[in-house]
């Protein structure tokens, strides 16, 4: 029986999952352990061995070989993994060192494509637009992360930064961004600097959903002007998307992502900007939720099996 066994790496847990086949999304085991990344990168690396022992007790077999998502990805011509908000991870040998902690190979993928890649393959996809070539998935969070699948295969490009749009630039008032540049869409539309913009013209601090309940009530102009922020920007950074790679449906997940706004006053938004007279592209809300990262990372194996 060809197992596919995935792995989601995030800052502060670790989940895996293995299905039954690629064509078979029956979960045989799921498990989940906490990366205690504050004792570092090495004991982070032990951490995935202790979850890949538990899984393997738990289904009576070792892996093959692996996928897994990370923060970040895997640059193709220094092996080392870059840009992630995880910043132990950043400038080390993760795809070697961890194939040498396990035994096994293992295939890695950005998180966000792995989100996309798994509402490709069982999600959203299927659902709404099951003939689909073109898919990107968007991750609207504490930050901001996207993912392109092409005919069921992700794109990772030349430098493994393909479907990257949290760091193009988009406006100056963002500020500064973790990743040493200024303005990013990450710095203007993540829940987090939503959150920063309506403490800055309210005076006081609440979280997002509280923010878009009292603009739905039309109680808070501070509100208004936060989420009126996020459309006209949502719109715009979308539409270049939608001009670069013309995708047939758009995956919108994070926390963001559950406003429902995005979806109406966004998509309207979006379309304003689309250099097309019409505009077809379905977005839609992910299917899978939180799940999507780990069946992605399974999925990344599927071929391989």
């Amino acid at each position: 029986m060809a197992y596919l066994w995935g792995i989601d790496l995030g800052g502060t847990k670790a989940e895996c999952v293995v299905l039954n086949a690629a064509h078979d999304h029956r979960v045989i085991v799921r498990e989940r352990i906490s990366t205690e990344a504050e004792k570092g990168y090495k004991h982070v690396l032990l951490r995935i061995k202790k979850l890949i022992d538990e899984t393997s007790e738990k289904s009576g077999f070792w892996p093959d070989r692996l996928g897994m998502g990370t923060p970040g990805s895997i640059d193709p011509d220094t092996g080392m993994l870059k840009n992630s908000n995880s910043v132990i991870l950043n400038g080390m040998l993760f795809k070697k060192d961890i194939e040498d902690v396990l035994g096994i190979p293992v295939t890695i993928a950005n998180d966000a494509n792995c989100f996309a890649l798994a509402e490709t393959k069982m999600g959203a996809i299927p659902k709404y637009c099951p003939d689909a070539k073109v898919v990107f998935g968007v991750i609207m969070g504490t930050g901001v992360g996207g993912g392109a699948v092409v005919e069921g295969k992700v794109i990772n490009g030349r430098h493994g930064i393909a479907g990257e749009w949290g760091h193009n630039f988009m406006d100056a008032s963002g500020g500064s961004c973790y990743c040493g540049k200024a303005g990013c869409v990450e710095t203007v539309i993540s829940g987090t600097a939503l959150e920063k913009y309506y403490e800055q013209i309210a005076g006081n601090k609440l979280k997002l959903k509280e923010i878009a309940e009292r603009y739905e009530k039309g109680i808070d102009q501070a509100a208004a002007e936060t989420m009126n922020r996020l459309i006209h920007f949502f719109g715009l950074g979308l539409s270049c998307i939608v001009n670069i790679i013309d995708p047939d449906i758009i995956v919108i997940g994070g926390g963001v992502g559950n406003l429902g706004i995005l979806y109406t006053e966004g998509v309207q938004e979006t379309e304003r900007y689309v250099f097309n007279t019409n505009f077809h592209t379905i977005i839609k809300k992910p299917v899978l939720g939180d799940s999507a990262g780990v069946f992605g990372a399974a999925f990344l194996v599927a071929d391989q099996t």
